[in-house]
Parts: structure tokens; sequence; C-alpha cells
């Protein structure tokens, strides 16, 4: 009876006894075995599945604690009835559909559709992108065990008596404090400015609170300006909300400031390390920036895209830092060069807009992981963050300089724009090479790189530029990677 759910083979990854409990847990709640019979004993079911008769009986323990078994003097372990019958998986009954009355006409889902968001256009990354041999993928990174040993210590820490209490129960509408203190202490002082708690809100990743400050103030016949080209899910969520858009060119300094943002009610902005292009917006550019918000009474929402990833010269203070007017919404992650699947980020601004955002965060989701705002909050307090993003800053600044030396090497015929950091290059391939076309012949050879006319919103877009990300790549399959695409690209020459 048992045997269907051990019959495919253990995953070697994963610990054993954590494997055989949640199929035997399975067979429990699918009702397989019978009430009154007990378990087969800890030596036959061990033989029968090829594992230690002491592998067994730990699991065995460990279901009775939970409650699903119960241990029988001299008889042996028994599904726990009175516990886990309200638990037991519902038998489906087919015949209960023929009881209703046939449908006059079929579900119409696209009449009760309002809105199609699948119909937009994203940028697309395999889900395999690890079995490709040159991965130059934008937004993941090499593992640092370091960092992943560090974390799990800090996880650890939070789930005792000490920090339990602070995640245990529903936050509500609140931050973990101790986060907010962190972000106060040591993220904005890297930024330039200071804030007050009531000034922070902890969000789900960097584009939820872009998302949570769309909600506010995007809508029909309101109008959002952002960069060109520039990044596509900002650019898709203000056009779902119902916003009119207005792109503008970005060049070597960042996104053009001008008189052209007169009429603008919402202006995204990547002044840090621009989506995609990676420029930095110069210091005369965000002066003017602010200037205009301020004469056209327009908002801002500062992006800090890998703020931490600066390799030449000093890291330029933030607009938010210049703001005398409460205009600029700072928005950062916490994960990005950490974790990229953590999702933890943070909006700083004017006290009355995170009012609106933390209540309608409430109706969204409440709050973020309270155990996660615990854990990075000791993360931050003990250091480790910045000894991760010190590492990064060595290993990625490393790769950026050999990027554009093997770029200027192996592809001579193409243009890199030049930056002072992040973790990709923007490239200008020859004029008449179709960067979709040469996407698709990279990928067939295990070269992954990223088309880059997705993230141009005006219909007449540039179809030759590609973006090349260096965070997951090793070291050494980068020149083996970039004489590939230097070969393609001639073929296609």
């Amino acid at each position: 009876m048992l045997g269907t759910y051990f019959d495919t083979p253990f995953d070697p990854n994963r610990r054993l006894q954590h494997q055989i409990q949640e199929r035997l847990i399975e067979a429990i709640l699918a009702g397989v075995w019978p009430l009154h019979e007990p378990l087969p004993s800890t030596r036959v079911f061990s033989r029968a599945i090829s594992v230690s008769r002491n592998t067994i009986a730990i699991v065995y323990e460990r279901l009775t604690e939970d409650g699903y078994l119960k241990s029988v003097s001299r008889r042996g372990y028994f599904i726990n009835e009175r516990h886990i019958r309200e638990q037991l998986n519902v038998r489906i009954d087919e015949r209960a559909k023929d009881i209703l009355p046939a449908a006059e006409r079929p579900l119409d889902f696209d009449r009760l559709l309002t809105h199609r968001f699948s119909a937009q256009q994203n940028i697309q990354k395999p889900a395999d992108w690890q079995a490709f041999k040159f991965p130059f993928i934008y937004g993941q990174l090499t593992a640092d065990k370091l960092s992943v040993t560090r974390w799990r210590d800090c996880v650890r820490m939070a789930g005792t008596a000490q920090h339990a209490q602070t995640w245990i129960g529903d936050l509500v509408d609140r931050d973990d404090p101790m986060l907010v203190d962190q972000i106060i202490r040591r993220m904005l002082p890297q930024r330039g400015f200071r804030a007050a708690p009531d000034e922070i809100l902890v969000t789900v990743g960097a584009q939820n609170a872009l998302f949570l400050a769309a909600q506010l103030f995007c809508g029909p016949g309101v109008r959002a300006d952002v960069e060109e080209p520039g990044y596509v899910d900002a650019r898709n969520i203000f056009r779902a909300l119902g916003a009119e858009l207005r792109a503008h060119k970005v060049d070597s300094n960042g996104m053009r400031v001008g008189d052209n943002l007169k009429g603008a009610s919402l202006v995204y902005v990547t002044p840090g390390h621009q989506s995609p292009t990676n420029v930095t917006m110069s210091m005369e550019r965000r002066i003017r920036l602010l200037a205009q918000a301020e004469t056209h009474d327009f908002l801002i929402i500062e992006d800090d895209y890998e703020h931490e990833l600066n390799f030449v010269g000093a890291q330029k203070p933030s607009l938010r830092s210049f703001d005398r007017t409460g205009r600029v919404i700072h928005v950062a992650s916490l994960s990005k060069a950490l974790f990229p699947g953590l999702r933890l980020g943070f909006i700083a601004a004017d006290r009355r807009i995170v009012r609106e955002l933390r209540a309608l965060r409430r109706l969204m989701y409440r709050h973020p992981s309270a155990l996660d705002q615990r854990a990075m909050a000791i993360f931050l307090s003990e250091g480790h963050y910045d000894s991760h993003i010190r590492r990064q800053r060595q290993i990625l600044s490393g790769k950026w300089k050999k990027m554009f030396r093997l770029i200027e090497t192996h592809l001579p015929e193409c243009h890199a724009t030049m930056t002072t950091g992040g973790s990709a290059v923007w490239l200008r391939l020859p004029e008449g090479i179709s960067a979709a076309d040469l996407e698709e012949r990279a990928a067939r050879q295990g070269l992954l790189i990223e088309a880059g006319d997705v993230h141009y919103c005006s219909a007449e877009k540039p179809l030759n530029r590609i973006r090349l990300g260096f965070g997951a790549i090793t070291e050494e399959k980068m020149e083996p990677g970039i004489k590939l695409l230097g070969r393609l690209v001639s073929e296609l020459s």
C-alpha cells in the first residue's frame, strides 16, 4: 500500500530522513493505510526501501511528536486517527459534477478579464539558465558560500527565544523595528541622507516598492515619464495602472532633462546605474531634475539600481539627499546584491507618502515575512552585509574590467557603453545585425545573452542592442564565451 509512494528514487541532494517523512505524510493523508493496522516495523520498512533501521525509527518518532502517528505498546505505530481525521484528503466524487445542470454556454474568460497582463512585453529569462555553458544573464549572481552560511546562522538566531517573539505574531501593518533601525543607520548614510522610522517602509523587493508607489500616483489621465531605453517592468506597471507614458532618451550622463518634463505627474529614473545601459546620471542632471520637479510640480521615483556596485570614483549621493520638498520616493533592494530570490527592499519617502503606502500594503499582504525581516536585521547588525558587498565588489570589479578588455579584443566592430560599475555591459552591434537573431543563434550553442529591443518604449527602436550580464558567469568562462559571441557576430555581418 505504501509502495507507490516509495517507488521513485530518493534525491541524493536532500536529507533522506526528510524525504521519507514527506512521503509517509502524503500517504497518511491520502488514506492509503488502514487505521486499525500498525505501520510496518522499523526492520521491515527499512529493508523494503533499503535504508537504515535507525532512520525509520527517527521518522516514526518525529511523526508521533507531530501527531500523525501514535505508539501503542507492544503493537507498534498506528495512524493517529483522532488527530488527523480532519486533515485526510477529500476523495473526489466525479458523480457530483453530473448533479449540476448542463451549462448553457462555456465560461467566457476574455469577457470577464479586465486586464491582460500576460500580453505585456517582458524580459524573457530561461528557467534553466544555469544549464547554459556561457550564461551572460543579468540579475543573477554566483553563490557566495560564506554569505549563505552567515545567512543560515542569522535565520537560526532569529528563531531563538530572544528574537522569536518579534515574528511569531502578525505585525498587521508594522515593520520589524530592528530592521528599520539598521536601514536608517547602515543603508541610508551610504546614499547620503537620513530618515526617521516613519519615513521607511519595508517591501517584498524593490519591484514591489515600485508597484506600491505606482498604485498611489498612477492612473488614467496621469502622465508618467520614463527613461529610453529603460526598465521594462516599471513601464509595464505604469501602463497597467492606466498611466500615459512619455519616454526620454538616455545618453552617457543619464536621462536627458529639460522643459519637456513639464506636464508629467511622475518621473521614474535609475540614476545610480541606469537600467539597462548602466550609465550614471551626472550631478548636473540630478540637480536639474530636482529643479524641474519643483518648477513643474511632479514626483520622482528614484530606483537605486545596483547602488553598491560602483567601481570608479566616489559613489554619487542619491537624489533623495538633495530633496528639500519631499518629492523623491527612494526605492532600494536589500536582497538584489545578496540573494536575488530573498525579495526584500524598502522605500524611503516623505512620511505622508509612507503613511499611505503602509495602508495600501496592508490591503495587499500586510507586511513582508517578519522572520525574514528579523534575519536581515541581524545580518546587517553583525556586519555580514557589508562584508558580502565588499567581496562582491572585488569580484565584479575584476569581471567588469575584463569584460571591456574582451569586448575590445574579440568584438572590435561593436560599441560598449562605458560605465563606472554595475554587473552588465550594454552593447551596440554592427548595423544590420538583429539582436534577436543573434540571441537565438547564441542560445543554440550554449551562450545566453539578452536582446535589448524590449527595453525601448518607442515604436521606432534600434534592433541591434544586447545586454551582457556577468554576475552569474565564472571568470574562466568569460573569454571563451565572448570569443564565441565574436564569431557569431562575424557570421552575421
